[in-house]
């Protein structure tokens, strides 16, 4: 899944929008952009919106669909699970994850949820916001093998800034200051140990188009296979960034020809250049990721 994409589920209009946006992946959320006095009409509206996918009616391309539920120590994580549920949401974005230990109780409970709504076991995926508070930065490596139904950990600064007093998030020259470069760094380090598929966090800016291209770029660099976005506006932007192109697609099945060619050794020439085993991986890893932005885009949730 390439866009991520958060759509505050208080609002029909927005709703409805986002469905549209050509995102592989939506978010309901329930959480930071719902005001409390608004938590039941978005459960309300979050509910509708599974019950017409599951009747139909978002016929053709249809995006996955998580729920951003509230957190875990607060009142109201229970009532959002209780009421989203029954519409078999694809999976649960949990926000200010604590680490592996977090999952591990979101996933009992989403068990004992699915039981009562004839739902398959473990059939709701968990994704996790694992940057938010200072104490989570330390539990990064804790989510390998926490629970099967771990899907993807991302990450976020604005909570986690809050938390640690910063006076801002971007030195000035615009990059990240250093704690927020620590924390998407565990973030993806974290999701790789864990098996899990690293997503980058938002990019505020949503009228800079070349500003989040640019952050897109950098972040498939790096190893991120997706990024969050706010605002229908950014979803062609992200899906272009994290399509391998047809050049690099080409690259990877040459390097793997090679090696199938040679016996799969540890080294080969290739080019002129020396290559071993890492390379070979990384090529097998981008088509990988080809395959899963292809079956996105034919709309095949994966």
């Amino acid at each position: 899944m390439r866009s991520w994409l958060f759509i505050p589920a208080d609002s029909e209009r927005k709703l409805a929008r986002g469905l549209e946006a050509g995102a592989d992946m939506v978010i309901l959320d329930l959480e930071d952009s719902v005001a409390a006095c608004a938590k039941n009409q978005a459960r309300a509206n979050a509910l509708a919106v599974l019950k017409e996918r599951a009747g139909g009616r978002h016929a053709g391309r249809s995006p996955a669909i998580f729920v951003r539920v509230n957190g875990l120590a607060g009142p109201h994580c229970e009532q959002d699970l209780e009421a989203v549920l029954p519409g078999a949401p694809d999976g649960i974005l949990l926000p200010k994850a604590g680490g592996g230990r977090d999952v591990a109780r979101l996933d009992a409970r989403l068990t004992a949820g699915e039981a009562l709504c004839g739902i398959p076991e473990g059939a709701t995926a968990i994704a996790a916001i694992a940057t938010e508070t200072a104490a989570s930065l330390f539990a990064l490596g804790s989510y390998a093998g926490a629970s099967p139904r771990l899907a993807a950990l991302t990450w976020g600064a604005e909570d986690l800034s809050a938390e640690l007093g910063a006076r801002a998030v971007f030195d000035e020259s615009g990059g990240l200051t250093a704690p927020y470069v620590l924390a998407r760094a565990l973030c993806l380090a974290g999701a790789v140990a864990a098996g899990a598929a690293p997503i980058d966090g938002i990019y505020a800016a949503f009228a800079d188009e070349e500003g989040l291209r640019t952050e897109c770029a950098a972040a498939a660099r790096d190893g991120f296979t997706g990024k969050l976005a706010i605002h229908p506006a950014q979803v062609p932007v992200i899906n272009a960034a994290f399509t391998p192109s047809a050049a690099e697609i080409e690259h990877a099945r040459a390097v793997i020809a090679a090696f199938d060619a040679a016996g799969r050794p540890g080294t080969i020439g290739f080019e002129g250049k020396m290559l071993d085993l890492p390379h070979l991986k990384r090529a097998e890893k981008l088509l990988g990721r080809a395959a899963v932005a292809a079956a996105s885009k034919a709309g095949t949730r994966k």
